[in-house]
């Protein structure tokens, strides 16, 4: 497959990217498997309840009011079980659910308490158990794991330059960079990675951002016309924009797996999670985001075409938001959350959830939806039973110090 050439600005535009490792585990390969594992990161922190509604819980309504939307609501939720209803954004993740290749952890998350989307997001892709100073990422640690259980990666690494590498991949483990030629307008968050990044190895491409994060935060009065016109303000993506954008590249992620001669591992990102004003659960701002996430599983499960059977996604997000709704609709930073897994090789059909329910004594810090599930247990369960990385090196490297966390059981069918 031809990597398309990138722009500069192309680079600082987009928010997601195709990191891989071109080796089948060789205890797979001697099992006859041959498994695929894409992991998504959701930044800027899931509204897990908003994703699967506890429908079940006769504590719903009153906590969500208006929101709490049902099997009853327009558009009806899409039953799972008895207790839990989907959004109605996400039928074709309803669909695999109903096959047997979906599942959803509800009430997870990680060992981070605090509300900080950096923290936040650096516990989930490093793996530590709190906010640290790591260089690598729980997936390369647990790449570069195989390759000590004799997966050797041969070939040598290749390398396309592209946006800032997510913290999930880096690492020994060799990786190949695709990115997506359609772009979207760069997050917040993206936009100080870049400049973190850059300041360390790009000064004069550090400067040339930072004056254009000092021009957006410029008043429109302070803006002489020349240079609006030479940089304008971003764009906020659409639903135009959004699924086509949301498709690519998850679909060209897929299609890079399914190669017989292509990599079996790989992360993407997806930002833009953050739902503090108007969240618009049925209709609007994350109606429209879990719709571009659906079209994503279905642009993975289509381009994977026969490897789909032996393929599992897993998305993932920093932390959940508040059980109720703000002032103004939205929902602030929380913890408890929901992991979406999907792929031929999961045993699915089914929510794993310890429900610590919704009562306002339940409630973490009277506020959150209670996280029961660790996450590490979720992603040491896949990377365990699916890529066959040890156990005893998930506790040591791969999530360091986390001995007291066991891998979940029965994920694979």
């Amino acid at each position: 497959m031809t990597i398309p050439a990138l722009s500069r600005r192309n680079l600082l535009l987009s928010s997601g990217a195709l990191y891989a490792w071109a080796q089948v585990p060789k205890l797979a390969r001697a099992e006859g498997r041959d498994p695929r594992l894409l992991v998504i990161v959701l930044r800027g922190a899931l509204d897990g309840l908003a994703v699967a509604a506890p429908v079940g819980d006769p504590d719903w309504a009153a906590l969500r009011g208006n929101a709490a939307f049902g099997l009853a609501s327009k558009p009806a939720a899409l039953p799972l079980d008895s207790f839990f209803a989907l959004n109605p954004a996400l039928p074709n993740f309803h669909r695999l659910y109903q096959a047997g290749h979906a599942l959803i952890v509800h009430a997870a998350a990680t060992p981070y308490r605090d509300r900080s989307h950096f923290d936040g997001q650096d516990v989930l892709e490093s793996g530590l158990a709190g906010p640290g100073h790591s260089e690598t990422g729980w997936l390369n640690r647990a790449l570069a794991a195989l390759e000590g259980q004799g997966a050797n990666p041969g070939g040598g690494q290749a390398v396309a330059v592209g946006p800032v590498a997510p913290l999930v991949v880096r690492g020994p483990a060799p990786i190949v960079l695709w990115v997506p030629q359609r772009v979207l307008p760069a997050s917040e968050d993206t936009t100080m990675r870049l400049l973190n990044l850059y300041r360390h190895t790009d000064t004069k491409l550090a400067r040339v951002l930072e004056g254009r994060v000092a021009l957006g935060n410029m008043s429109p009065n302070d803006v002489s016309a020349a240079a609006a016109m030479a940089n304008p303000p971003p764009t906020v993506p659409g639903i135009a924009q959004l699924r086509p954008y949301f498709s690519e590249a998850a679909g060209n992620a897929a299609k890079y797996l399914a190669r017989t001669d292509g990599p079996r591992v790989g992360a993407l990102a997806f930002d833009g999670w953050d739902t503090h004003v108007r969240e618009g659960i049925l209709a609007g701002q994350l109606a429209t985001w879990l719709d571009a996430l659906d079209g994503a599983f279905a642009a993975i499960e289509s381009n994977m075409g026969e490897a789909w059977r032996e393929t599992v996604v897993v998305a993932i997000t920093e932390f959940g938001r508040t059980a109720r709704l703000n002032g103004d609709n939205g929902t602030d930073h929380g913890t408890g959350t929901v992991a979406l897994l999907a792929g031929g090789a999961l045993k699915g059909g089914r929510v794993i959830a310890d429900w610590p329910g919704l009562k306002p004594a339940d409630l973490y810090e009277d506020r959150d939806l209670k996280a029961t599930t660790d996450l590490r247990s979720i992603l040491k369960g896949v990377l365990r039973d699916h890529l066959r990385v040890r156990e005893k090196g998930l506790a040591s490297t791969v999530f360091p110090d986390s001995t007291g966390v066991r891998p979940f059981e029965g994920l694979l069918a």
